[in-house]
């Protein structure tokens, strides 16, 4: 999965990152684990790397705890990415920082999901961000330490994922979902950005796939024309592709939405908010069938990155790197 040759050490002189995360979730109550390893490197100096983790409707209050270390000293070594005291490999990561600990392994056989529609666009200069789900779909085990709490994970669905490139999207989305009532082995994998082009920004473009019964629905492309609403807590998506018309609404519930601040390689930089037991409908309908609707109270993530700060939420107290 990790492909063992790193490239951070090559992204060049302009700089880049590159990230590895997982994303779990309770299929029974609203509980969930996001834990995130990313290398950035700016201009003319050496990588930095940081280990985020999220443990979702678990603090003393039912919200979200986290934490956030950094290493200047990542690298691969047997086949894992090493940041300070945390290894993350292609069957699971473990490490500790702080007050924060972890131990988790997943499995499932689902096929790699690369988002863009073409392998040249892997190549190209654009996009700038980079992005692929070495494993969409897993079963995660082990348990997660912030503070005091600690969270089992006797099998959660979730998913594990990969980007990287030179420069962040201007704003973006990330949408995963599993835990849907009535269709628990369906899932999608939906990502959505806008792209800076010299002094332009371009639509919003959606790539990404859903999964039903099995065969995988491709969402979006270059020539798809998305209407997209959309604000931190809330996404309102309609779109019509080649196989299938799609209707999906997301909603984040303010009180289990972590805000974080991602650095840029260019020396600006991005919030994000991210909710893992979020709330999403999706209406799916492919040509000639009739609508399959897939619903789940808490089993998504909705991510969305942004350059303006957040009103009402709170921020991380980390700086990044």
């Amino acid at each position: 999965m990790l492909g063992l040759t790193p490239r951070f050490p090559s992204l060049g002189a302009g700089g880049g990152y590159e990230s590895y995360y997982v994303r779990a979730v309770d299929p029974r109550r609203p509980r969930g684990i996001w834990l995130r390893h990313t290398v950035h490197c700016a201009p003319g100096e050496a990588p930095v790397g940081s280990v985020w983790v999220t443990a979702f409707g678990v603090g003393d209050d039912g919200g979200p705890l986290a934490h956030k270390a950094s290493s200047c000293s990542p690298a691969v070594e047997g086949g894992k990415l090493r940041i300070g005291d945390s290894a993350f490999g292609p069957d699971g990561v473990e490490g500790a920082a702080g007050p924060a600990e972890w131990e988790l392994s997943w499995s499932g056989g689902q096929a790699p999901l690369r988002h863009l529609p073409a392998e040249w666009l892997y190549r190209a200069p654009l996009p700038k961000t980079k992005l692929e789900s070495p494993r969409p779909a897993v079963s995660v085990r082990g348990r997660v330490t912030v503070g005091t709490t600690t969270v089992e994970l006797d099998g959660w669905p979730g998913m594990v994922g990969h980007n990287w490139g030179t420069q962040h999207a201007e704003r973006w989305i990330w949408l995963h979902g599993v835990a849907f009532e009535d269709r628990p082995h369906d899932w999608l994998d939906l990502a959505l950005g806008r792209v800076r082009v010299g002094p332009a920004t371009t639509p919003w473009v959606v790539n990404g796939v859903i999964s039903l019964d099995g065969e995988r629905i491709r969402v979006g492309g270059l020539a798809a024309r998305p209407r997209v609403d959309e604000g931190p807590l809330h996404l309102d998506l309609r779109l019509v592709g080649r196989a299938a018309r799609l209707r999906l609404t997301a909603h984040s519930p303010s009180e289990q939405t972590v805000v974080w601040r991602y650095a840029d390689p260019d020396g600006s930089e991005h919030h994000v908010a991210n909710c893992s037991v979020a709330e999403l409908e999706a209406v799916v309908q492919r040509r000639g069938e009739p609508p399959i609707t897939l619903r789940t109270a808490h089993g998504a993530t909705f991510e969305l990155g942004m350059r303006e700060r957040p009103d009402n939420l709170h921020i991380q107290p980390f700086t990044d790197p």
